[in-house]
């Protein structure tokens, strides 16, 4: 059973138009809080990261905030959070996320969620990490990927075996029981390859 004292969570930061996607961030903090798993996220205090981590500190958990400093620059800080660690790019944002969580959590978000999902599920694929990718289907938000992954594999453009590199689950309440049934990750990450 996989260990998680730390899990990174790529949301938007925008809240999007449903409704269900602020529901399934603020449930996600709340139960990340309530079982002392730690919270490491985006920074942003707008948007879905946000709900999520107001929802985290709002039930005692611990927040940590990763940032690029031209986006603290813009006021976007989360100000109430226990840690924040500013890094030099975008891309330097992924890898301290990816350093410092023990697996990857995925809720609704725009195009630099989708660059964050499609990059630590490609550091997996080529070997660099096992750590565990859970997405969260909130209101079937991930179905149309699901759908593109499935044609990628069909065209010969990936294997079958890497849909098995993540795991989709329906709500924010299945991400830690799912994360508890993967078997424990063979290969650490190590950041010196990323």
């Amino acid at each position: 059973m996989a260990t998680v004292r730390s899990l990174s969570v790529f949301c938007g930061s925008c809240s999007g138009i449903n409704g269900r996607h602020r529901d399934a961030a603020a449930t996600l903090g709340a139960i990340l809080a309530e079982e002392r798993v730690e919270l490491v996220f985006g920074g942003a205090r707008i948007g879905l990261m946000g709900v999520l981590a107001d929802a985290a500190l709002g039930a005692g958990g611990r927040v940590i905030g990763v940032m690029p400093e031209s986006l603290t620059s813009r006021e976007l800080a989360h100000p109430g959070v226990n840690d924040m660690r500013v890094v030099a790019s975008m891309h330097a944002r992924k890898q301290k996320m990816f350093e410092i969580s023990d697996a990857c959590a995925v809720l609704p978000g725009g195009f630099g969620t989708l660059d964050e999902t499609f990059e630590i599920i490609t550091w997996k694929q080529i070997g660099l990490h096992d750590k565990p990718i859970v997405l969260v289907d909130s209101d079937g938000y991930w179905k149309p990927l699901s759908a593109l992954l499935d044609h990628v594999i069909a065209e010969g453009f990936a294997r079958p075996e890497d849909r098995t590199l993540f795991t989709v689950v329906e709500g924010a309440g299945d991400v830690l029981p799912a994360l508890a049934a993967l078997p424990e990750p063979a290969i650490q990450g190590e950041p010196e390859r990323l």
